[in-house]
C-alpha cells in the first residue's frame, strides 16, 4: 500500500536504477510528517534506506529544497561532522509528485523530552550536551569552499537580512500590537554587527535534530551516547554561525518557559547550563563572542515570530492538537528577554 506521498512501484523502478543493489519491490513506513518535510522509511526487504521528501500541498519550494539538503549532507561526508551517507537525489517531479532525495538510515534516539534523558543519569546526559556543543563547533569550523559549498548562500549582509525576514513574518501573523517587538526590531536593525567569519549555517540546530546512539551507553563501551547524524538541513545556507549557537540557546530558555509545548530535553538534570555551553563553544572556536548579545536578541526575534504565527493559526481555527492555547503567552517574556541580550550578554575566550 502506498503511503502518502510515495507511490512505491515509481520508487522501486527509480530506486533499482539508482542505487546500486536496490530491488524493485518496496515497503515504507512514515517516520515522521506534517508541515515540515516527509521522511520515511523504505525498504527491499533486504536493504533500508532514508527518503526525503517536501510535505503534501502547495509549499513554497525555497522553504523545502531538497536539492540543498542533499548537496549539504553530501559535502559533509568526509568531515568530522556527523550526517547521515547520501545515495541518490532525483529532481524529476513526475516519480512521486516532487522532488526527493535518498539516505542512510542512521541508529539513535533524536532526544526530544527532559523525560526521555533522564533514564540515561545525569552524567550521561552531560556528555550528551558536550558532543552538541562540539559538534556545533565542528560544523561551524568548516571552510565552505573547501567542500564544495562555496556558493551555497549569500553571506554577505546575511545579518541585516535575517532581521528583515523576521519582522515581514511577524507583520505577517499580526494579532495585536507587540510594541516589545517593535522596540527589539528598532535596536537589531540600527546595530547590526560586522558578521564573523563566513560558514555553514545549520538553521535549526538542537539536540532533536541530532540523533544519538544509547544502545551503546552500557559500562566499558568505548563510545557510550555516540552522536550519530545531524538531520534536518531544509534551513542550511552560508553566513554567520554564531546565530545557530545563539538560536539553541534560546530554544532552551525557552523551554524553560512553556516546556509542554516545545522540546525541553534541555531542562534534564546534568544538562549544561547556558555558561556551560557558550565557554565550550569558545573554547573550541576561535569566533569572537563579545558580541553575542545581539544574536540572542535576533534569536528571540526570530523564534517570536515563529510562535506569533503559531498563535495566528491557533486563533483562526487552523491548528491541530493540544498545546497551541499557551504559545502567545510565550511571546512578551521572549520579546523582553531579547532586549535584555543585547545589553547583558557578553562573552569572551579567556
Amino acid at each position: 500500500m502506498n503511503p502518502p506521498g510515495l507511490d512505491l512501484d515509481a520508487l522501486g523502478t527509480w530506486l533499482a536504477a539508482a542505487v546500486p543493489g536496490a530491488g524493485t519491490t518496496l515497503t515504507a513506513d512514515l517516520v515522521a510528517g506534517g508541515k515540515s518535510n516527509l521522511t520515511f522509511a523504505v525498504s527491499d526487504g533486504t536493504s533500508e534506506w532514508i527518503v526525503r521528501r517536501p510535505p503534501l500541498g502547495h509549499v513554497l519550494a525555497t522553504a523545502h529544497d531538497m536539492g540543498r539538503e542533499y548537496r549539504v549532507m553530501t559535502a559533509l561526508q568526509d568531515t568530522a561532522v556527523p550526517v547521515p551517507r547520501t545515495y541518490a537525489f532525483c529532481s524529476d517531479t513526475s516519480v512521486v509528485g516532487a522532488e526527493f532525495y535518498v539516505m542512510e538510515r542512521c541508529v539513535g534516539t533524536p532526544y526530544r523530552r527532559a523525560g526521555e534523558l533522564a533514564p540515561l543519569g545525569a552524567e550521561r546526559t552531560r556528555a550528551i550536551s558536550e558532543r552538541l556543543v562540539d559538534i556545533l563547533a565542528v560544523l561551524h569550523a568548516v571552510r565552505p569552499a573547501e567542500v564544495g559549498l562555496a556558493d551555497f548562500g549569500r553571506p554577505e549582509g546575511f545579518l541585516g537580512r535575517q532581521v528583515a525576514r523576521w519582522r515581514k513574518q511577524l507583520d505577517a501573523s499580526h494579532t495585536r500590537d507587540l510594541p516589545a517587538a517593535d522596540e527589539l526590531h528598532r535596536r537589531l536593525a540600527s546595530s547590526v554587527p560586522a558578521e564573523s567569519t563566513t560558514g555553514i549555517v545549520h538553521g535549526d540546530f538542537r539536540l532533536d535534530n541530532v540523533l544519538v546512539d544509547s544502545a551503546d551507553g552500557a559500562e566499558g563501551a568505548t563510545e557510550p551516547d555516540r552522536a550519530t547524524a545531524v538531520l534536518d538541513w531544509e534551513m542550511a545556507t552560508l553566513g554567520d554561525p554564531l546565530t545557530d549557537l545563539a538560536l539553541m540557546l534560546t530554544y532552551h530558555r525557552l523551554a524553560e518557559t512553556i516546556g509542554d509545548a516545545v522540546a525541553d530535553a534541555s531542562t534534564a538534570p546534568g544538562f549544561l547550563a547556558e555558561d556551560e555551553i557558550v565557554a565550550r563553544y569558545a573554547a573550541a572556536s576561535d569566533r569572537d563572542l563579545s558580541g553575542f548579545g545581539w544574536y540572542l536578541g535576533l534569536a528571540a526575534f526570530k523564534l517570536a515570530a515563529i510562535l506569533e504565527g503559531i498563535h495566528y493559526r491557533f486563533l483562526a481555527g487552523q491548528t491541530v492538537g493540544e498545546g497551541f492555547e499557551d504559545i502567545g503567552a510565550a511571546i512578551d517574556p521572549l520579546l523582553d528577554a531579547g532586549l535584555t541580550a543585547l545589553n547583558a550578554h557578553s562573552w569572551r575566550k579567556n
